[in-house]
């Protein structure tokens, strides 16, 4: 009887992801922190990988306060070396990979598409779509051979929604990474990776802090909207986070090259 309470105690608090490794691209904030958190908090040894050093090295030692293992990386995910090089020291440091969060991402500039400058239009390409395309391109060596789970943030914007004026450029790469994520998901499916995409609506997060709206020049193209009310607040990271441990689970063993929309109904008003 002793030995078979004992038994079930174990089970009770196996977590989920125990011994697993997981990189989550822009990590130091937001979404990728809360969910970089709850992987860890289900046993994941979590990399998190950002632009800001201060802040990612800050949010891997709120991550080892709270009884997780975890390191911070910094790391601009748009250039192809410093992607390649973060990676395998992540590799290097804890083996082979079995979690990959392609999450960062910036709005990036607004403006009429007559009115936006091509450079401008290149960076958030290459920081959101490019950056995906490197996240995942470098983290199949070390995947290849035992399979695991890559999941890629887009938006409702770009694969629900397209009244947002101004976001042409955040709206394109967001369309972009839901094609490649199908596209992987079939490409990849062959070394047993799966592959999805989630498409979070309205949250509480920080990348309002790498939006660069010119007001004057989008009140020219904006067209008045109705005054009905959106039928959900704005969610929380953390409801993000809890899709993405499903998909990071063996619970979602069977999903792959698809999109899950994380907007409480908000597109569909």
């Amino acid at each position: 009887m002793k030995d078979h309470v004992h038994t079930n105690i174990q089970k009770e608090v196996m977590r989920v992801l125990a011994d697993k490794v997981a990189i989550v691209t822009g990590g130091a904030s937001g979404i990728g922190l809360a969910s970089a958190k709850r992987l860890a908090k289900e046993g994941a040894k979590v990399a998190l990988l950002d632009l800001n050093a201060d802040k990612v090295s800050e949010a891997a030692n709120q991550i080892r306060a709270e009884g997780g293992e975890a390191m911070g990386v910094q790391v601009d995910v748009s250039q192809t070396k410093a992607v390649q090089s973060a990676i395998e020291q992540v590799a290097g440091a804890w083996g082979d990979i079995d979690v990959v969060f392609a999450n960062a991402g910036v709005n990036g500039r607004l403006a009429p598409i007559e009115d936006f400058d091509p450079e401008e239009w290149d960076q958030t390409l290459s920081i959101n779509l490019k950056g995906t395309f490197l996240t995942v391109k470098h983290a199949i060596p070390y995947m290849k051979e035992n399979g695991g789970s890559m999941i890629i943030t887009s938006s409702v914007n770009g694969t629900r929604v397209f009244s947002n004026f101004g976001m042409t450029a955040y709206s394109a790469s967001k369309a972009g990474q839901l094609a490649f994520g199908k596209m992987a998901a079939l490409e990849l499916s062959n070394y047993h990776i799966r592959v999805n995409v989630i498409c979070p609506g309205a949250f509480e997060t920080s990348i309002g802090e790498r939006t660069y709206p010119n007001e004057e020049q989008l009140e020219n193209i904006r067209i008045p909207k109705g005054k009905a009310k959106m039928p959900t607040d704005p969610g929380k990271p953390e409801e993000v986070a809890d899709v993405v441990l499903f998909l990071a689970s063996d619970a979602s063993k069977h999903v792959s090259g698809t999109e899950l929309f994380v907007d409480g109904a908000q597109t569909l008003l």
